[in-house]
């Protein structure tokens, strides 16, 4: 996997994800930062709706930097929409840790949700467009990781800060957003755009070019590949959808791909990760922690959760198929929900009135670290997936609609799980626990695999009738590749009637 060929296209992919660890910074800082002492000093004790509308504001930006990606990296490329991000993130970064008003933070999160909407969308688009497919998988896999990554670092940032005092405790961390920022922006033009979006452009001898230093593979491949590419891309535009409504509308094949990316992006935001988060810091005040205790929990917690991310991507992320590794993976979510909601009732008490039963809580706590093994899966294949799904021409507009869902259910959350948690209780966990099950049985007659084939043979997953009735239109050969590595070249038809796949 880490031999020489793929050096290149690796450290490509890691560059890009910066931006990747700045959305999982970002999203992390904030909890570590607004509970602060000194911060609510210095925003005059914000009230509780002014405190919503600082959380609210990042993800309504996020929202419409997610919607805004397409608009953006069609005609420009994918390599522009991440500066543009990256330059954001430095102004709503510096907006944040100068604030001298609720106002202004405000102002700050907002524009830096759009950064992280416009960067969150466009990233799983890149890695999976420079990626070979024997690991377009672990490539796709470090948008997760770095997320993951981000927010642990963003959580020991905050507890190293908590030991200090003044006004360092909350803006130090909300300044240091700038850093990966400023990285990212700095360096990207260094990194290659991706060959299928110049091909796609007609600049079809910088796409082969590129294909060639990405890939580093045989003379054979190489052509392969780009004729297939070229073949993919002819046939696109004479079908793909010229406006949004088209889209959405006059093609079941299109509707259909959308519908699964939102559906897989939807599983992540309804399995019940908001709520874990947002019961933490109830759970640990019951066990008479403090504030910085409280944040070193987290810190490890995150830590672990993330030793465990690099040995699932080493070990399974290009060896499982993508359905396999989600079943457990849900009803494992869900089977851990149902036992927290029946613990939380046989302690009713523990969240409301502490001190709590000790031993209750710590089990509460536990199951949360097995949830965090659990969502491994959904976190890491959600993003890989909807970068899979999506033929270049509508790859960007297809992850931005996914990744707008993602954001919007974000948002609902946020502002409904502390009424829900306050009426419902502890019976609010068994709402995840149905919805987790419910998208396994999703999973399980509705998601095709996509795991070991080129993003070409990817979409003939979704459209073997349209191959076989129109062939003549993919000139194409198809890859396969075979117990000893191989390469063989089957014709389209031969292609659509046996799927390919690494063995």
């Amino acid at each position: 996997m880490f031999s020489s060929a793929y050096l290149l296209v690796t450290a490509c992919c890691l560059f890009a994800t910066l931006g990747s660890f700045l959305f999982g910074y970002d999203s992390g800082v904030i909890s570590t930062v607004i509970d602060q002492e000194t911060f609510k000093h210095r925003f005059h004790r914000p009230s509780d709706a002014a405190t919503g509308g600082i959380v609210a504001s990042y993800n309504g930006g996020a929202i419409i930097g997610s919607l805004l990606v397409s608009y953006l990296s069609d005609p420009w490329g994918r390599r522009p929409v991440l500066f543009v991000g990256g330059l954001l993130a430095t102004l709503g970064a510096a907006l944040q840790a100068g604030a001298v008003n609720v106002a202004m933070l405000i102002a700050g999160r907002l524009i830096a949700g759009l950064s992280v909407g416009l960067m969150s969308s466009i990233i799983p688009v890149y890695c999976s467009e420079v990626s070979p497919p024997r690991i377009r998988s672990f490539l796709g896999s470090l948008q997760q990781w770095m997320i993951g990554l981000g927010a642990v670092v963003a959580q020991w940032v905050g507890y190293g800060c908590s030991l200090r005092t003044g006004n360092f405790t909350w803006s130090f961390p909300l300044a240091l957003q700038a850093l990966p920022a400023i990285v990212l922006s700095g360096g990207i033009w260094f990194l290659p755009e991706s060959p299928r979006w110049l091909i796609e452009q007609g600049r079809t001898d910088e796409g082969r070019t590129t294909l060639t230093r990405l890939h580093a593979a045989n003379t054979l491949l190489i052509e392969t590949e780009y004729a297939q590419i070229r073949a993919s891309i002819a046939e696109e535009r004479r079908r793909a959808p010229r406006t949004w409504r088209a889209l959405l509308f006059t093609s079941a094949t299109w509707r259909h791909r959308i519908l699964l990316a939102c559906g897989m992006q939807a599983f992540t935001q309804c399995s019940g990760t908001n709520i874990i988060s947002t019961y933490n810091p109830s759970l640990y005040r019951s066990l008479g922690l403090s504030e910085t205790t409280s944040l070193m929990i987290q810190g490890i917690w995150g830590a672990l959760a993330q030793f465990w991310n690099t040995v699932f991507i080493v070990l399974f992320i290009d060896r499982v198929p993508r359905r396999t590794l989600l079943l457990p993976s849900l009803v494992g979510m869900g089977a851990t929900m149902c036992i927290e909601a029946a613990l939380g009732q046989a302690y009713r008490n523990f969240i409301t009135d502490p001190p709590a039963p000790a031993p209750a809580v710590r089990a509460a706590i536990a199951l949360f670290f097995v949830f965090s093994v659990f969502f491994t899966s959904l976190g890491l294949i959600s993003w890989l997936y909807q970068s899979e799904i999506f033929p270049t021409a509508i790859r960007a507009r297809g992850g931005s609609i996914a990744t707008a869902t993602n954001w919007s259910l974000n948002l609902v959350f946020a502002q409904c799980t502390p009424i829900a948690r306050s009426r419902m209780g502890f019976n609010y966990f068994y709402c995840f626990a149905a919805f987790n099950w419910a998208a396994a049985l999703l999973v399980w007659f509705a998601y095709p695999e996509t795991a070991g084939r080129s993003l070409e043979e990817a979409e003939h997953v979704f459209d073997r009738r349209g191959l076989k009735d129109e062939g003549d239109h993919h000139q194409g050969l198809e890859l396969q590749q075979d117990r000893k590595g191989g390469l063989a070249m089957v014709s389209s038809a031969e292609a659509s009637a046996n799927p390919l796949h690494h063995r």
